[in-house]
């Protein structure tokens, strides 16, 4: 991996650990559906600029239906799930429950499109579902305050971008992952609109609230998917995704140094525990050590 693509995974893990943040920032004031609706809208915004002028548009008219069907499964219940569980759960918490979704999408492809399951995945399977199981295990309180709906909302949501990522590599093989993108960001925003119109906050919003969610929306939607598609662009699908293992570390640290969260040792725990579980599944521990030996070049 050269260095360049290791500061855009670093870069693009900071950013995407930085999400869990400013969504515990803003749904507060703007509730869950009117924030995630102004997310998808303003990050379809950011891209669609990029969009025209490599001459997307048509690819997203021709595959508008399975656009629509990504969009809504990869973008919009998944960011209202993860916005839901914001209002009581945190930014690290949130960020370790995300990393399992690589695993989700290859027990769904498995079960969906007969790929192949080694006994290696198999096993990464059953050890990312262990570790979220130690994440959520003294968070399962359904009595009235408790944290229980918003710990199910969490770890339902990576199910849905696993669904997405088969229903992409089921519909939308060989469209361009910029015309997925944007009409997936904006696929979302149609389907949320009306919804946000009917739920929009009375009460002023704060200018913090208001700066959290421009820079979900830009900094960790936008800029964040032309930077992962650079990823799979020079390293492949594997090597992008490896971004899994950084972003709890980043969403962690911004909970605790911002937000002055605890760090318990469940999430610790979890997180170990369900990052080993997605290396092994994806084989990622294979991709690393090939990345770091010598190519005929070097020598």
């Amino acid at each position: 991996m050269r260095r360049r693509d290791l500061l855009d995974l670093l870069i693009l893990a900071a950013v995407w650990g930085g999400s869990f943040l400013f969504m515990r920032v803003a749904v507060p004031e703007f509730g869950p559906i009117a924030l995630i609706s102004l997310r998808v809208g303003i990050a379809a915004l950011v891209l669609l600029p990029a969009a025209v002028l490599r001459n997307q548009l048509p690819a997203i008219r021709a595959h508008w239906k399975p656009i629509l069907m990504v969009g809504t499964l990869n973008a919009a219940v998944p960011f209202l799930l993860f916005a839901y569980a914001a209002q009581s759960l945190g930014a690290g918490f949130l960020s370790v429950a995300n990393a399992i979704t690589p695993i989700w999408g290859a027990i769904i492809g498995w079960l969906w499109l007969n790929d192949r399951l080694p006994w290696q995945k198999s096993v990464g399977f059953l050890i990312g579902v262990f570790g979220i199981v130690v994440l959520v295990w003294d968070r399962l309180n359904f009595n009235d305050g408790g944290t229980g709906p918003a710990v199910i909302a969490a770890i339902s949501a990576p199910v849905f971008y696993g669904i997405a990522a088969n229903c992409t590599k089921r519909f939308l093989s060989g469209v361009n992952a910029l015309a997925n993108a944007t009409g997936s960001m904006i696929a979302a925003t149609l389907v949320l609109i009306p919804f946000a119109l009917y739920t929009w906050p009375d009460t002023d919003i704060s200018f913090a609230a208001w700066r959290a969610t421009i820079l979900l929306a830009t900094v960790c939607t936008g800029a964040a998917y032309i930077i992962f598609f650079r990823l799979i662009a020079n390293v492949g699908p594997t090597g992008a995704v490896s971004v899994t293992f950084l972003v709890p570390v980043f969403g962690v640290i911004w909970g605790a140094w911002l937000l002055d969260e605890p760090v318990t040792l469940p999430i610790l725990a979890g997180a170990g525990i369900i990052l080993v579980g997605t290396g092994l599944a994806l084989d990622l521990f294979k991709f690393v050590r090939a990345s770091h030996s010598p190519s005929k070049q070097d020598r």
